[in-house]
């Protein structure tokens, strides 16, 4: 039986290695994986991004969120320049491990527009509208 159908029947509690779970996601050809950012708090959705390996485990190891960019092919640690970073509070999987659920505390901005997150397009009546300021 693979990892996602044993973790699929578990009974809450039970527990599979982390390296296991790692290795059986089912990663993309570029060796990627979708990262939703929450806030722990509030449930508001932050962002999406992408993450490979080493920027999943640098996330779990320091605490500090780290992404992959795709448009710069490097290492992106969230905030690094704009001082706007993500605490980890907890990591999640989904049910067949191909996106992970970050909860973070967000200091700052989380859209590099300078909203307060990347979801400020609302599409309604035909048309999409930009339903949030950017923060002065």
């Amino acid at each position: 039986m693979d990892i996602w159908r044993q973790l699929e029947e578990a009974e809450r509690g039970e527990r599979q290695p982390l390296d296991a779970v790692i290795a059986a996601m089912p990663w993309n050809a570029d060796g990627l994986i979708t990262a939703i950012a929450q806030q722990h708090d509030s449930g508001e959705v932050l962002m999406l991004a992408w993450m490979n390996r080493e920027a999943l485990r640098e996330t779990l190891d320091t605490g500090r969120v780290c992404y992959w960019s795709r448009s710069r092919q490097a290492l992106w640690r969230k905030g690094e320049s704009s001082g706007h970073r993500q605490r980890l509070i907890e990591a999640r999987l989904d049910c067949d491990g191909d996106a992970v659920l970050l909860l973070v505390d967000q200091q700052g901005p989380a859209c590099h527009t300078g909203r307060p997150n990347c979801f400020y397009n609302a599409i309604r009546d035909g048309a999409v509208e930009v339903i949030t300021a950017p923060r002065s």
